[in-house]
């Protein structure tokens, strides 16, 4: 053990006991208030960012769908109760109970084409 570094640790020591002495200092004056204070701050500033970061966290688990789109099948993410373009074919949908679906404006008729042979009739 040198003696160079037996005085950085006490001069780290000083510090701390000049933090404590501070303190108490302040509670025996009648400003207990203020050092409960900047606890309850420092405690705050550390547990908000911690419950923020996991409570968005179950949100993005609750609201993040993976389907595919329902005109190409490119399967891809998109949010819960949203309306967004398909990234492969740009057909607009809209998010319903997990599961893309093609959105249609208010009156849009959709209609399904169905093939019909021709004939020749001889009359």
């Amino acid at each position: 053990m040198s003696l160079k570094s037996f005085d950085l640790n006490i001069s780290n020591l000083g510090r701390w006991i000049a933090i404590i002495g501070v303190a108490w200092l302040i509670g025996t004056v009648g400003l207990g208030w203020l050092v409960n204070w900047f606890l309850i701050l420092v405690g705050l500033l550390i547990l908000v960012p911690v419950l923020g970061f996991f409570g968005f966290r179950f949100w993005l688990q609750s609201n993040l769908i993976q389907d595919n789109c329902p005109v190409c099948h490119y399967e891809f993410t998109g949010l819960n109760k949203t309306q967004l373009p398909c990234p492969n074919c740009s057909e607009p949908l809209q998010v319903i109970q997990g599961k893309f679906n093609r959105f249609t404006p208010a009156g849009t008729i959709d209609v399904q084409a169905v093939e019909v042979s021709s004939q020749s009739r001889d009359d």
